[in-house]
């Protein structure tokens, strides 16, 4: 990646009416803030449809967007809504804070609408997306229309005929559900129809998406539904032997349990890991750059016998390595991706991250305990890496100074990076990565507007308060966006 920077800013963070940030106006506007401050990349967590918890991270399918972000008043402009549908409905009563029960409950209401009103119509194009995207599309839509008709139960309840996909019981279904099938393709058709003109128009500014993948799928998804021997699970039941997550770190004492299934890697081998190959390929229809995450879990990763309360009895098992990576350059020719190598490293994840040639990341955050030698202070950078003030398990600066971080490591803080309150000290944190020797340098836009823990993204191994920040719709203006720029200019990060 060229010496570049930019900024991480979720689309459901996005500022709007409806409850989310969607791909609406909020989007484009944002994109024209990104090109005044002249940057680079446009940093997203993942684009799947979340499921239980909320989690960009814990999606139904690795192929499927997320219907929330699809924007009402471009469904307007379709003719497939009238504003009296969509815009005196309660999606929550604080603008700055997602409420995704309520939105659960109302956007898809208005949703199905527009699909009922999508019906009267003549669409070429949507059947041509129905046969360019049939083999994750029709799995997903199916997967989708049972578990509502099951009352949204997770597919691991299923009854044992439709779970294990016995044919006799898919063609009953498929004719029974038949518009239920429909409604879950004509949301995927506006999603993406909708994120192609957001793409489009800010590729057309020079900034290009870093999109990120989770390394994993959810257990409750079409992805397992449908793909069964990719996963380490019992074939009668479909339960999985293993699952995946991280031992204990500094972030949690007993580790972080995520729970998805396990590959199973040496069926992936035979099949050429095509599974694999065709997700990067789905990606790369979306992002420009992807950011895998957990990236380490490709040289090893922890399993987790399956029924444990916490990580701490996992295991290291050694994962494809740079097989997987081969098989994918052999298929897709280079493919611009970003390697989540944090966390514990071993010399042989060193080693492997090397041998892709993929910039791995640094965290400023992480940068101030372990002396000189920590390798994520910038005197320690490698031109090939991605530096970011955080991501989105950290507290924002200002909320890891003034709550979360240790009194010690602030102190380091502040000596090495010469933090004073005049300048303030989040933007001496942006300072110091923006003028480090990292290609790239990525900043969360809550550190742009030094907000406090209130803002903080995600708390890992909680949940109830995440994935629910969302921006004020005064705060991208063109004073912030001259002071970014200023400083980005100094540093050689645009032309």
């Amino acid at each position: 990646m060229e010496r570049g920077s930019g900024i991480i800013m979720h689309i459901a963070s996005l500022p709007g009416k409806y409850g989310i940030g969607t791909f609406g106006k909020s989007a484009f506007e944002f994109a024209d803030f990104l090109k005044k401050s002249r940057q680079k990349y446009w940093q997203i967590l993942p684009l799947g449809q979340t499921s239980y918890g909320d989690s960009p991270y814990q999606s139904f399918s690795a192929f499927a967007g997320n219907p929330y972000f699809i924007d009402f008043n471009l469904l307007e402009e379709e003719k497939l809504l009238k504003k009296e549908d969509y815009n005196e409905i309660n999606y929550g009563d604080n603008p700055e804070w997602i409420n995704y029960e309520l939105l659960f409950k109302e956007k898809m209401k208005v949703l199905r609408l527009a699909y009922e009103n999508f019906k009267r119509l003549k669409n070429i194009d949507f059947g041509e997306f129905e046969e360019s995207e049939a083999f994750w599309l029709d799995d997903y839509s199916m997967f989708m229309a049972i578990k509502a008709k099951f009352d949204l139960k997770s597919f691991q309840t299923w009854d044992g005929n439709i779970k294990l996909r016995e044919e006799e019981c898919l063609n009953k279904y498929k004719v029974e559900l038949l518009d239920e099938i429909k409604y879950w393709k004509f949301l995927q058709y506006e999603f993406f129809k909708q994120w192609n003109s957001l793409k489009k128009y800010v590729n057309g500014l020079g900034i290009r998406f870093i999109g990120d993948i989770p390394i994993y799928v959810s257990e409750d998804s079409a992805d397992l539904w449908s793909n069964p021997k990719v996963f380490l699970v019992d074939e009668k039941t479909l339960k999985p032997y293993k699952v995946a997550g991280c031992p204990p770190d500094a972030f949690s004492a007993t580790g972080q349990l995520w729970g998805n299934p396990i590959y199973n890697w040496d069926y992936l081998e035979k099949t050429g890991y095509e599974w694999w190959i065709s997700r990067i390929k789905q990606s790369l229809k979306l992002y420009d750059v992807i950011r895998i995450d957990h990236f380490r879990g490709f040289e090893s990763y922890w399993s987790i016998p399956y029924g444990e309360k916490t990580a701490e009895n996992g295991k290291w098992v050694k994962g494809p390595e740079i097989k997987l990576f081969d098989a994918i350059k052999r298929e897709l020719g280079d493919v611009n991706i970003i390697a989540e190598d944090l966390g514990i490293l071993t010399e042989e994840t060193v080693k492997f991250r090397k041998s892709t040639g993929y910039p791995g990341m640094k965290v400023l955050q992480f940068a101030f305990s372990g002396g000189s030698q920590n390798f994520y202070l910038p005197h320690n950078y490698e031109k090939n890496c991605v530096a970011y003030t955080g991501t989105h398990d950290n507290d924002t600066i200002r909320g890891w100074v003034e709550k979360t971080g240790e009194k010690y490591e602030v102190e380091n803080a502040i000596e090495y990076l010469k933090l004073t309150k005049e300048e303030g000290y989040n933007w001496g944190f942006i300072r110091g990565i923006w003028s480090s020797v990292a290609n790239t340098s990525i900043g969360l836009m809550q550190d742009f507007l030094n907000l406090g823990n209130e803002a903080r993204t995600n708390l890992p191994s909680t949940i109830g308060n995440n994935w629910c920040w969302r921006a004020k719709d005064d705060v991208f203006t063109d004073e912030l966006a001259n002071k970014i720029y200023r400083l980005t200019r100094i540093y050689g990060r645009c032309e």
